[in-house]
């Protein structure tokens, strides 16, 4: 009998959510500002995921951009935001600590850890992509491992997770079942197959998202709202939402 690959979806709103199981997605994971990396969605957007579909739902708490060592201010939000998440239905948390070097702020952790299982003792928890800057990544493991971390996400500290796929059946091996590994990054229906194959992992993670416009922006294109990348605004009129034709290519590749 073949092994079950469960497939997790990264979402930004409610339509992702409702892409990715009309898709044929096990699991989501549920942002705002994916263009950052993914920050902390809103209660209401996670009440409105929760009122459209049944997959379970993991929520991101990081609330900026620009890394994880993170300010007394910062982890009060952080914090918070990880209980009223709970409150509202959230099936597991996303979050990440780091130390000015790069190494897993264990102590951090293991706080943050305590005040979400005291609101909800079964609560999953997921260490996100910060382990993929970490300067010992079996080391960080190792720390995650005795804090009883569910799952860490990653792309084996390369562009892709593809590109880490060694790293990845390093980190699965090394792990042992104490811990699961959940490769996301570059992940689509033309490598997944080969990628499950050689990594030997049991769930992978993607966003599997198509363009859409919006032109109510166009009559003034010299305004832009948000950032800049190399010297130009990011384009106002068009934005990434989950494809559910996407993510159902990525369920039948998996199937095989």
């Amino acid at each position: 009998m073949k092994k079950k690959i469960l497939f997790e979806v990264c979402c930004g709103c409610t339509e992702d959510a409702v892409q990715a199981e009309r898709g044929g997605a096990d699991r989501i994971e549920l942002n705002s500002a994916l263009f950052l990396g993914g920050l902390t969605p809103s209660i209401g957007t996670l009440e409105a995921v929760k009122a459209q579909v049944k997959l379970p739902v993991m929520c991101m708490v990081r609330p900026r951009e620009g890394g994880f060592c993170y300010t007394d201010f910062d982890y009060d939000a952080i914090c918070r935001d990880a209980l009223a998440l709970i409150r509202a239905g959230a099936d597991g948390i996303v979050f990440g600590f780091l130390k000015p070097d790069g190494t897993v702020d264990e102590a951090r952790c293991a706080d943050f850890l305590g005040r979400i299982r005291a609101e909800k003792s079964e609560i999953e928890t997921v260490f996100h992509r910060a382990i993929d800057v970490v300067p010992d990544v079996f080391a960080a493991l190792d720390t995650l491992i005795a804090l009883n971390v569910t799952r860490v996400l990653t792309s084996g500290q390369r562009a892709s997770a593809p590109a880490g796929a060694e790293t990845i059946r390093q980190m699965r091996a090394h792990a042992a079942g104490r811990i699961d590994i959940l490769p996301g990054g570059g992940i689509n229906a033309g490598n997944v197959r080969g990628f499950i194959e050689e990594t030997g992992v049991s769930s992978v993670h993607a966003s599997a998202r198509s363009l859409r416009h919006d032109t109510s922006v166009r009559g003034n294109p010299e305004i832009f709202f948000g950032g800049k990348i190399d010297g130009k605004g990011v384009p106002e009129d068009e934005y990434k939402v989950t494809d559910s034709a996407l993510v159902g290519a990525v369920v039948r590749a998996i199937e095989g």
